[in-house]
């Protein structure tokens, strides 16, 4: 693996006070959060996960429209970090504004939100960020002090982020028994978020207490972030595992190889406990429900979705169907590429994600505990909603 790294003293300090997750650069094990920012250049970096598990880049974005861009282009991705990335970004825009006219800088805030908020239309996280930002802004009286409130702001997310994923390991980790096989569906660790993960914070804090499991990753076509990120990550951190092709899962179910299903989500609608997650989560969920395996869903508090009446309301994200046409990976030479495996001439279609319903999830692990999904409505006040309409 091709290592990139440049020493960044602001990541360095963000890191040495919270993170736990390691990457080996130069032979040496190294902190490393997924999204962090540089106030002194108004710069938002981000490790390139595009190009893993091949390359470990941190990309430099020095405005927010090249900050759009990489949530688009999905050079971050994974609800939290995309929900981190959208905060800093809305910072950085602000920042980017010149002159004191509050009218005009209220106008500006907007142009910016917008178009963060038209990146990735399915996952919540990246709304939920930015009003965190512009609420805590608006104590501000002059447009300099709403700049630095929003830095602030997007930091703080950031920061909760983790400590939420931390929780989530710590609640999610009681589920983890001695020798269990557990499955896991497309990338919901530390890359997917700020640091530790939501899906694989239960791994990481069973890990630490000396816990023996596996791990099988589905491979997640097509763009295969649980062959390249969920792998790569458990391969760093020492934790056994294998991946599977998608269509595997089924029939290691059917042998009772196993034990255990905990996925990560991109939106939980909070009056049905309906879960918007990577394309072809429901298809695990209705095979495990089929096989009476427990199926857990494992969020912050920013992917719960307290407006929409119901699932079907989800904004589904369609991509590019290049993506389902081939395949990027790397060469003997190290060089990445993009191959076309689908026949010359076909055309494809490219949900990126789907909604598994309430009656096939066996509980959603919060930071703030465990609950059934039919429970984060009548939870909402424990779930930090002091003023939810009944």
């Amino acid at each position: 693996m091709q290592i990139q790294a440049a020493s960044y003293p602001e990541w360095r300090r963000f890191s040495k006070r919270i993170v736990v997750m390691k990457v080996m650069v130069n032979g040496r094990a190294e902190h490393y959060c997924t999204v962090n920012y540089g106030a002194r250049g108004n710069v938002v970096r981000l490790i390139d996960q595009r190009l893993l598990p091949h390359q470990f880049k941190i990309v430099e974005l020095r405005s927010f429209e090249q900050t759009a861009a990489a949530i688009r282009d999905m050079t971050v991705r994974g609800a939290g970090a995309i929900g981190a990335t959208a905060a800093y970004g809305l910072a950085q825009g602000l920042r980017q504004f010149n002159g004191n006219d509050p009218f005009e800088f209220d106008q500006w805030t907007q142009h910016v939100y917008d178009t963060l908020k038209s990146t990735r239309p399915t996952a919540v996280d990246l709304v939920n960020a930015m009003n965190e930002v512009r609420a805590r802004m608006q104590t501000g009286r002059t447009v300099v002090e709403r700049k630095t409130l929003a830095v602030a702001a997007a930091r703080a997310f950031a920061e909760e982020q983790v400590k939420q994923c931390r929780a989530i390991g710590e609640h999610g980790a009681r589920l983890i028994r001695p020798g269990m096989r557990i499955l896991t569906h497309c990338n919901a660790g530390w890359l997917a978020f700020v640091d530790v993960g939501s899906a694989t914070a239960p791994f990481y804090v069973a890990q630490e207490r000396g816990i023996k499991f596996h791990v099988f990753c589905d491979e997640t076509r097509p763009r295969l972030q649980g062959a390249a990120l969920t792998a790569w990550e458990l391969y760093q951190q020492g934790i056994s595992h294998q991946v599977i092709a998608d269509n595997a899962a089924g029939h290691l179910m059917q042998r009772g190889e196993i034990d255990l299903v905990i996925v990560g989500s991109d939106r939980v609608v909070a009056r049905t406990g309906e879960v918007a997650n990577k394309i072809g989560t429901y298809t695990k969920a209705v095979l495990a429900g089929r096989h009476r395996i427990p199926f857990y869903v494992a969020i912050p508090l920013s992917t719960i979705d307290w407006g929409l009446p119901d699932g079907g309301q989800i904004p589904i994200e369609e991509r590019d169907e290049e993506e389902v046409l081939g395949a990027w990976g790397a060469a003997d030479n190290g060089r990445r590429l993009w191959v076309r495996t689908a026949n010359p001439g076909s055309s494809a279609r490219n949900p990126a994600f789907d909604v598994t319903p309430p009656e096939l999830v066996t509980g959603i692990i919060t930071p703030v505990g465990i609950f059934k999904p039919g429970e984060l409505w009548g939870k909402r006040r424990k779930l930090g909603i002091q003023n939810a309409a009944k």
